[in-house]
């Protein structure tokens, strides 16, 4: 029933940034509201960490044009840019961008310097993270939620906070996910004790009643 549970979250989160209207966003705040309880990061650094990345694509779009493609992935204040530029100066430009925005602790700069990849390639992408997502939980070896999946390109990039065991067992399940070329392990490891411990310490989800649905949804 756990694992039923943790599937259906991770995979309507995936899948919300292609929904539209007002349905979409009631579930989005049941999924974000049940997998922030989950999540070893505090409310407050979730917060800040969507907060980062808002910031990060607002002042980004300004300084770069239609030939540039830009994601950017914050994780306990750690932000990864993945994409597309034209230029190696626009690249640099970028990361000063985003090292630049305050309470951000770190940059990993994965921009490649050329064309901008196709929506196909993009939805493709999209397909893959939804797969690794999928073949963490029946995996069964740890919480899917404690490690994020960014696919750009066909190359996957995993964020986290993860003990050894668990970095492990999702680099290797990410790696034997078909049509992956290549995997980039970005997360922290933390010791067994204190995954324990913030296992103790976070928030318990409450069931909520229903609310009205509101009209001209």
């Amino acid at each position: 029933m756990k694992k039923l549970l943790i599937t259906s979250l991770l995979l309507g989160a995936a899948l919300l940034p292609m929904l539209q209207g007002c349905l979409p966003l009631v579930a989005a705040g049941a999924a974000g509201g049940a997998l922030a309880t989950m999540d070893r990061r505090s409310l407050g650094i979730q917060t800040e960490d969507e907060s980062i990345e808002w910031k990060a694509a607002a002042r980004v779009n300004e300084k770069s044009g239609d030939n540039s493609h830009t994601n950017f992935t914050s994780y306990n204040r750690k932000v990864l840019v993945t994409g597309e530029v034209p230029t190696e100066d626009m690249k640099a430009t970028i990361e000063r961008i985003v090292a630049g925005i305050p309470q951000v602790e770190g940059v990993y700069n994965e921009l490649v310097v050329g064309p901008v990849t196709s929506y196909s390639t993009r939805s493709k992408d999209s397909y893959i993270t939804t797969r690794v997502k999928g073949r963490f939980v029946d995996s069964g070896n740890f919480n899917a939620v404690h490690v994020k999946v960014v696919t750009e390109a066909g190359v996957v990039y995993l964020l986290g906070l993860v003990t050894q065991r668990e970095a492990d067992s999702a680099i290797q399940v990410a790696r034997t996910t078909s049509d992956v070329k290549k995997v980039v392990n970005l997360l922290e490891i933390i010791p067994d004790a204190k995954a324990k411990e913030l296992e103790l310490t976070m928030p318990k989800a409450s069931p909520q009643e229903p609310k009205p649905a509101a009209n001209g949804g």
